[in-house]
C-alpha cells in the first residue's frame, strides 16, 4: 500500500474558541485504496463560523422538495416530537413521519381488528384518524376489542372507544363518525381503511377511492383465518422499498469494458443486489464515475458487478466508495373490482401456497352467505358449512381463467365455514398490524406495500383430535369470550383460565401480550395467573409502542402500570406485578416451587443473554416458553415445547459484523466508524479510568492481577491510574476545562498530524468548524467523574480557553501506524518490566487517599441532560469533519444501539406469539402443529415453518433424575453416586461438575479423592464453591463425563440431584 504525496500548510498553534470565533483549521485528503475517506486536520488556516453550524445546535433541515406525486404536501412547519418518535424515527425516518403528520386516515369497522389497526395508525403518529361504525357493541366484541368495556354493551362502537384511543396519542386528532359512507366524507381522507365490511360496499367504495386518489385498505378477520387488500392507486412513488440503510464499499478495480467490472476489497461482501443503483466518489484515475447520476448494476459475485460501458474513460489508478442509491420508482394497483377478478397474493406460509387462491374463492363465497342469512355460518354447523362449499363451488365456477381452481379444497371451506362466527385477538393482532403497516406505507410512500392480496390461516391451532368440537360446546354463552368460544369451544377457554404464566419484560411486546392475556382470559379463571415483571420504569419514548402507558405514567413502574392498566381490559384479570430482574441473583425468588407451579413463560426481553438465561432455566424445568422478538419492521417468533422442539439456545443468530480495530483507530471511512469511536471513547475517559482508580483503591490485589494481563495491558492501566490520580487530577473546574482542551488537541489535531506525518496526503480542502461543544461535554463529564462541579457557561469557558497554552506539536519518525488488523495480530508488544515498577512506585499509596474515590459513568442514551450524548455527537462529528465524512443525525442509534421499533411491528409480531399459546395450552402433540416465524412488514417477506427437532439419542429434555435423599434419611455420598451410575446406568463416571465448579475426575490426587469420596454431595459443592447452599435450592444440576462398558466416551444428558 503505497500512501500519496502531501502538501501541509504551515499556520500558527491552534486554539480552542467559541464558536461564534473565527475558526481555525485545515482539511487534508489521504486517500490510499484502505479507506479512500479524506483525513482533516483541524490546526492550520482560517475562516468564518457560526453557532448554527454546529452539529450539536444544528436542526435537522427540512426537505422543500416536490411531494412524489399521490403523497399529501408537508407542511412547512412540521415539527417532530423526537423525544416521544425517536424509535420509530430509526425505522421511518423524518421525512417519511412528515408525510405522516399531514395524512387523515379513516377507519371503519371497530370491532376487535378495526380498533387494532386505529391503535397502531395513531401510534404512529398520522395528523387525524376518523373512527367510524354505524355498529352497537356485543357481548361476542369484547372477545378482542380491547376499547370496550362491559358498560359499553349497547353502546356505538365508534363513540364508545374514541376517549380511549384519543389518549394513546395528543398529537393525532381522533373523532368518531356514525353516519353512511358517502362519496363527500369519503373525499376528505388520503387513507380510507374498511373492516367488517360486506362486499358490496367494499366495492362501491373502492371505485370512488381509485377514481379519487385516495389509497384504500380493506382487512377482515373470520375466525382462524384472515384477508388483507391494498389498492394505492395507479400511479404510487416508492420512495425507499426496504428501509435498510445504503450499503457502501470499498473499490480496489474498475475494468475498462462494456460493461465495466467493478472489484471490492474482500475484506467484506458488497451486499449489493442485481437492479440496484449505486454511485462513486473518490476515485482516481477514472474521474468519469465521480459524481455521476446513479447507475443501475448487475452482481456477478460477492465482491463483483458490473456497471455501465466503462470502455471509453480513464484509466483506474486507485480508491474510490461505491455506495447504494435508493432510487424512486412508481407502482401501480388494480382497484378492487379489477383485482378481485384477477388477484395477485403475497404468500404467508410457503407450505400453503394454494391456498391464497382457495381461500380468495372461499371469502367471496362467506360474503354472500352473510347477505343471504343476515350472519355468518354458525360455529361448527355442518348444515351451513355445507351451504358454503355450494356457495364457493358456484364462485368458482364463474371465475376468470387464471382464477379458477381446478380442484376446490372443500374441507378447507367447511373449516372456514365452522370458524367464521368468531372473533380472535390474536388474528386480530397480526392482522391489524399488516394493515396498519399498510397506511403507513400509503401515506409515507416508503416500504413496499402488499401487492395486492394476502391472506392467512392458523387452523393448526384447532384440536389435534377433530372430533374433540361440536356445535353445542361452541354455542354463545353471553359473555366477553363469546368469540374465542365460537372457534375453540368452552374445554379450551377453561383450561386458559388455569393458567399459570410468567410473562419475563413489560416493554412493548410485554405490553402486546398482557393486553392478548386479557383478551383471551389467560389466568383469568380460578387457580389461574399471570406473574410479569420488568425492573424499568416508564420513559417518553416508551409511549410511542408500549401502548399500555399514558403521559402520566412517566418514572412509574412499567410492571406496575401495566398490570393495572390490563385489568382496566378485562376486570378478571390476575396479574401479579414485580420489578425483579431474571438472573442468577434472584433464584431465591424464581426458585423451584415458582417454576414448578408455572404452565408456561413468555419472554419479553430486549437482550440475548437474558433470553439465554431464561430458555436455560424453562429447559430445566421443563416448562413451554414463547420467545420472540422485533426490530424495525423485523419480528420473529420462536415456540419451545418440551421433548418436541429444539430451545432458544440451540442456535445462535451470527455474531454482529464488527467493525475493524484499525480502521476504528486511524482510518473511518462512514459515520458508524466515528460513532463507535466516540463511544469507546465515552467509556474511555469517563468511565474506565474511574472503575480502575477505585478498585486501586479498595482492592489489595489490584495491583497483583494487573501484572498478569497480556502483552501491555498491564503498561497501559497503570499509567491511566497514575494519569487519573496524579498527573491529570483537577481540583476546579477550571482545571477540567484545560484538560478537555489538551485532550481536544491529542485527538484531533496531533494524531492527525502524526497520522498524516505517517501518511502524507496530496490534496488541500476547505476548512471546518471547531466546537465548543465537545469542550463543554468532555469538561463536564470529567468534572463529574471526580464529584467536582460542572459549569454551563460557555462565554466563561471561552474565555479560560484563550488563556490555555497549548504545547506544540511534533510528529515522531518512530511511530508505526497500523493499517490493517492483520497487521495488529502480528504485532507483538514488548513489556518493559522496569516501567512496570517504577510506574508502581509513583503512584499514590491508598492510605494516603483516605474517602476518595471516583464516580464512574455509565453511558446513558436517554436522559438528554447528561451531556452523554453532547459528547459522543460532539467527538464523533469533530472525528467525520477530520476524515471529511457526512456528520451524523441519528447518533443515537449507533452510539446507543438503541433498538429500532415500530407498533405494527410489535402487534403483528405478538399475535403470532399467541396463535402458538393457543396450541400450547391445547397440548398439541405434533411438530407441524407449531409454527416459527420471521416477518419484513416493509418488504413485505414471511417466513413461517414448523420448528425444528433433533432426533438423538439423548436430547436437551432428557436428564437423569437422582434422589439425593436415601431411604434411612441419610444424603448420597460421592461414592454411592459414582456406583449408581455403574449400577444402574452401566456408566462410569470419568468426570462430574456442578456449574463451574469440578466435584470430582479420574485424575484428581488419590488423597483428595479418597477424602472425598465418603463426603455427601451437596457438602462437596458448599465446599468447593465456597458458599452454602441457599434454603430454596431443592435440586443441582450436575454434568457428567462418562464411558461406557466398552470403554468408550458417552454422550448422556445431566444430572437432576434432588436434595430434598
Amino acid at each position: 500500500m503505497k500512501p500519496r504525496c502531501l502538501q501541509v500548510e504551515k499556520g500558527p498553534t491552534n486554539v480552542i474558541h467559541d464558536a461564534a470565533a473565527p475558526r481555525i483549521g485545515a482539511r487534508f485528503c489521504l486517500g490510499f485504496q484502505l479507506s479512500g475517506r479524506h483525513l482533516v486536520s483541524a490546526i492550520e488556516g482560517q475562516g468564518p463560523s457560526s453557532v448554527e453550524g454546529s452539529p450539536l445546535t444544528r436542526r435537522w433541515g427540512q426537505d422543500d422538495s416536490v411531494p412524489a406525486a399521490g403523497m399529501p404536501r408537508k407542511g412547512s412547519g412540521t415539527d417532530i416530537d423526537e423525544g416521544l418518535y425517536s424509535r420509530q424515527l430509526y425505522v421511518l425516518g423524518h421525512e417519511a413521519m412528515k408525510h405522516l403528520q399531514t395524512s387523515t386516515v379513516l377507519v371503519s369497522g371497530l370491532r376487535g381488528l378495526g380498533v387494532e389497526i386505529a391503535k397502531n395508525i395513531i401510534l404512529g403518529g398520522v395528523r387525524a384518524v376518523t373512527l367510524h361504525d354505524q355498529g352497537v357493541a356485543r357481548w361476542a366484541d369484547l372477545s378482542s376489542q380491547f376499547y370496550l368495556r362491559e358498560e359499553d354493551i349497547g353502546k356505538n362502537r365508534a363513540e364508545a372507544s374514541q376517549p380511549r384511543l384519543a389518549e394513546l396519542n395528543s398529537y393525532v386528532a381522533v373523532s368518531a363518525y356514525t353516519g353512511a359512507l358517502v362519496e363527500d366524507f369519503l373525499g376528505g381522507f388520503q387513507v380510507v381503511v374498511l373492516t367488517n365490511t360486506p362486499l358490496e360496499d367494499q366495492l362501491q367504495v373502492g371505485e370512488f377511492c381509485h377514481s379519487h386518489g385516495i389509497k384504500l385498505v380493506v382487512a377482515d378477520t373470520r375466525g382462524l383465518f384472515g384477508q388483507l387488500f391494498c389498492d394505492f392507486g395507479e400511479e404510487m412513488i416508492l420512495t425507499d422499498c426496504n428501509g435498510e440503510q445504503p450499503l457502501s464499499a470499498v473499490v480496489s478495480m474498475v475494468t475498462k469494458d462494456n460493461p465495466g467490472v467493478v472489484t471490492c476489497l474482500d475484506e467484506a461482501r458488497h451486499g449489493f443486489e442485481s437492479g440496484d443503483f449505486v454511485s462513486f466518489t473518490e476515485v482516481q484515475g477514472m474521474n468519469e464515475l465521480n459524481g455521476t447520476s446513479p447507475i443501475e448494476i448487475k452482481v456477478l459475485g460477492p465482491y463483483t458487478f458490473s456497471i455501465c460501458d466503462t470502455s471509453s474513460f480513464s484509466d483506474y489508478i486507485r480508491g474510490g466508495i461505491v455506495s447504494q442509491v435508493k432510487v424512486p420508482k412508481k407502482i401501480s394497483f388494480k382497484s378492487l373490482l379489477a383485482s378481485l377478478a384477477e388477484p395477485y397474493f403475497v404468500t404467508t406460509d410457503y407450505a400453503k401456497a394454494s391456498r391464497p387462491a382457495q381461500l380468495h374463492v372461499g371469502f367471496q363465497a362467506l360474503h354472500q352467505f352473510c347477505a343471504q342469512h343476515g350472519r355468518p355460518p354458525r360455529p361448527h354447523n355442518e348444515e351451513d358449512a355445507t351451504e358454503l362449499v355450494t356457495l364457493a363451488q358456484a364462485v368458482n365456477a364463474r371465475a376468470q381463467p387464471a382464477l379458477q381452481q381446478d380442484s376446490l379444497d372443500e374441507d378447507l371451506i367447511r373449516k372456514l365455514a365452522y370458524v367464521a362466527a368468531g372473533d380472535l385477538a390474536p388474528i386480530n393482532a397480526f392482522i391489524g398490524g399488516l394493515a396498519a403497516q399498510e397506511v403507513l406505507k400509503a401515506c409515507s410512500g416508503k416500504f413496499t406495500p402488499v401487492m395486492q392480496w394476502l391472506y392467512f390461516d392458523a387452523l393448526e391451532c384447532l384440536p389435534e383430535d377433530t372430533k374433540a368440537l361440536t356445535e353445542e360446546k361452541c354455542l354463545p354463552c353471553q359473555n366477553r369470550y363469546d368469540g374465542q368460544v365460537a372457534v375453540f369451544g368452552s374445554d379450551l377457554q377453561e383450561k386458559l383460565g388455569k393458567q399459570r404464566y410468567f410473562l419475563v419484560g413489560a416493554g412493548a411486546i410485554g405490553c402486546e401480550l398482557l393486553k392478548n392475556f386479557a383478551m383471551i382470559g389467560l389466568g383469568c379463571g380460578e387457580g389461574g395467573a399471570v406473574t410479569v415483571t420488568d425492573m424499568d420504569v416508564i420513559e417518553k419514548s416508551n409511549l410511542n409502542q408500549q401502548f399500555l402507558f399514558r403521559p402520566w405514567d412517566i418514572s412509574k413502574f412499567k410492571s406496575d402500570t401495566a398490570a393495572a392498566a390490563v385489568q382496566q381490559i378485562n376486570p378478571h384479570m390476575r396479574v401479579m406485578s414485580h420489578q425483579n430482574r431474571v438472573g442468577p441473583d434472584t433464584e431465591h425468588i424464581y426458585d423451584d416451587d415458582f417454576f414448578q407451579n408455572l404452565d408456561g413463560v413468555a419472554n419479553a426481553l430486549d437482550n440475548v443473554d437474558a433470553r439465554v438465561y431464561v430458555d436455560r432455566r424453562c429447559v430445566y424445568y421443563r416448562k413451554p416458553l414463547l420467545e420472540s422478538g422485533t426490530l424495525g419492521t423485523k419480528g420473529s417468533v420462536q415456540v419451545v415445547v418440551p421433548f418436541l422442539t429444539e430451545s432458544y439456545s440451540s442456535s445462535q443468530d451470527p455474531a454482529e459484523k464488527s467493525i475493524p480495530i484499525c480502521r476504528l483507530k486511524n482510518f473511518p471511512n462512514a459515520i458508524q466508524h466515528t460513532l463507535q469511536w466516540a463511544r469507546d471513547e465515552f467509556d474511555g475517559l469517563f468511565k474506565q479510568p474511574a472503575e480502575n482508580v477505585n478498585q486501586y483503591l479498595t482492592d489489595s490485589k489490584f495491583l497483583e492481577r494487573i501484572l498478569r494481563l497480556a502483552d501491555n495491558q498491564p503498561l497501559e492501566v497503570l499509567k491511566a491510574v497514575q494519569c487519573s490520580l496524579v498527573l491529570q487530577r483537577p481540583q476546579t473546574w477550571a482545571d477540567c476545562v484545560i484538560w478537555a482542551c489538551h485532550r481536544w488537541h491529542t485527538q484531533y489535531s496531533n494524531n492527525i498530524q502524526q497520522l498524516l506525518h505517517n501518511f502524507p496526503p496530496n490534496q488541500l480542502t476547505s476548512s471546518g468548524p471547531l466546537h465548543l461543544d465537545y469542550v463543554m461535554a468532555a469538561a463536564n463529564l470529567f468534572a463529574q467523574t471526580y464529584g467536582l462541579m460542572g459549569s454551563q457557561d460557555r462565554a466563561a469557558a471561552a474565555i479560560l480557553l484563550k488563556s490555555v497554552q497549548v504545547p506544540s506539536f511534533t510528529p515522531r519518525s518512530d511511530v508505526k501506524i497500523l493499517v490493517s488488523d492483520q497487521e495488529l495480530q502480528h504485532t507483538s508488544a514488548s513489556v518493559d518490566d522496569s516501567r512496570l515498577q517504577e510506574l508502581k512506585a509513583m503512584l499514590p499509596s491508598p492510605e494516603k487517599l483516605p474517602g476518595f474515590r471516583m464516580y464512574p459513568l455509565n453511558f446513558n442514551k436517554d436522559d438528554d441532560s447528561n451531556l452523554h450524548m453532547d459528547f459522543i455527537v460532539a467527538a464523533s462529528n469533530l472525528r467525520a469533519e477530520n476524515y471529511n465524512i457526512p456528520p451524523c443525525r441519528p447518533s443515537k442509534l449507533i452510539a446507543g444501539k438503541i433498538i429500532p421499533a415500530i407498533a405494527t411491528t410489535t402487534a403483528a409480531t405478538v399475535g403470532l406469539v399467541c396463535l402458538e399459546l393457543y396450541k400450547v395450552v391445547q397440548g398439541h402433540q405434533h411438530l407441524e402443529s407449531y409454527k416459527n416465524s420471521f416477518v419484513n412488514l416493509a418488504l413485505p417477506f414471511f417466513s413461517i415453518s414448523e420448528p425444528l427437532y433433533h432426533n438423538q439419542e439423548w436430547t436437551l429434555w432428557d436428564r437423569f433424575e437422582v434422589q439425593g435423599l436415601q431411604p434411612n434419611g441419610k444424603e448420597m455420598t460421592l461414592k454411592q453416586f459414582l456406583d449408581y451410575f455403574k449400577t444402574e446406568h452401566k456408566l462410569e463416571i470419568t468426570m462430574l461438575s456442578q456449574g463451574v465448579y469440578m466435584l470430582y475426575s479420574f485424575f484428581m490426587p488419590a488423597a483428595k479423592l479418597k477424602k472425598r469420596l465418603d463426603q455427601p454431595m451437596t457438602e462437596i459443592v458448599s465446599r468447593v464453591s465456597k458458599r452454602k447452599l441457599g434454603h430454596h435450592v431443592r435440586a443441582l444440576l450436575l454434568e457428567l463425563c462418562c464411558k461406557d462398558e466398552s470403554g468408550e466416551d458417552a454422550e448422556v444428558p445431566s444430572v437432576r440431584y434432588t436434595i430434598c
